[in-house]
């Protein structure tokens, strides 16, 4: 069993790792890319839906601001099929891309049901429920449900980034300034390498991302 380890890479990029095959294989392993893609695509979708209501999280007159795991997955389906054109629900679910996709899906639904509270509070105005917030604890549910076959993170250039942990390692940060942040490179092309990760050999995959507004640094909170 091959490993994926992606790496949401800020507003920034997505930051894709995969770990433990061979070299050869992971060079030319274009599913792995599609999997990478997927995974950046459904993180930022569920980014966006949070982004798109922060005013209304923010609002100290309203109580339930109807953002359950639920309504939250429902809209970001849509963002994710708006913008791949491909209906993440006909993935078959036995596929290594179809569970680990359904593992960040249960991930974003379970991050925003463990945090109705937060949200919903009454008479409270900046909830600190950020797009940067939610991918982090997103990333960390995905991490408990899939162990050592993937791992996200969120990132972004280092002068960005508050977060000790959101710090990019040294093949994120060449990326981001030699390759993702460059005039020439082109608008939302993934960046793919053979490199290193936690001292493994490992296929990583960058994909570039829009900023979301009201924006702040990934790794600020």
């Amino acid at each position: 069993m091959k490993t994926l380890h992606v790496f949401a890479v800020a507003f920034v990029c997505v930051a894709i790792c995969v770990a433990n095959f061979s070299i050869i294989q992971a060079a030319s392993d274009d599913e792995d890319k599609a999997i990478a893609d997927s995974l950046a695509a459904m993180l930022r979708a569920g980014r966006t839906v949070v982004s798109r209501n922060q005013d209304r999280i923010n609002n100290p007159d309203i109580g339930d601001k109807g953002l359950d795991g639920k309504t939250v997955m429902e809209q970001a389906l849509k963002i994710y099929q708006e913008n791949t054109k491909t209906d993440p629900l006909l993935i078959d679910p036995s596929s290594r891309h179809g569970r680990l996709l359904r593992a960040q899906m249960d991930a974003i639904a379970e991050v925003m049901d463990s945090n109705q509270k937060t949200i919903n509070q009454p008479g409270v105005g900046f909830k600190a429920f950020i797009p940067a917030t939610f991918g982090r604890l997103v990333n960390e549910a995905f991490a408990k449900r899939v162990g050592s076959e993937a791992e996200m993170k969120i990132t972004a250039p280092l002068d960005l980034v508050r977060n000790r942990k959101a710090r990019p390692d040294d093949w994120e940060t060449e990326v981001i300034r030699d390759k993702l942040l460059t005039a020439s490179w082109p608008k939302g092309q993934l960046f793919a390498t053979v490199a290193t990760s936690r001292g493994r050999p490992a296929f990583r995959v960058a994909v570039p991302v829009l900023p979301l507004l009201p924006w702040r640094p990934e790794g600020a909170d």
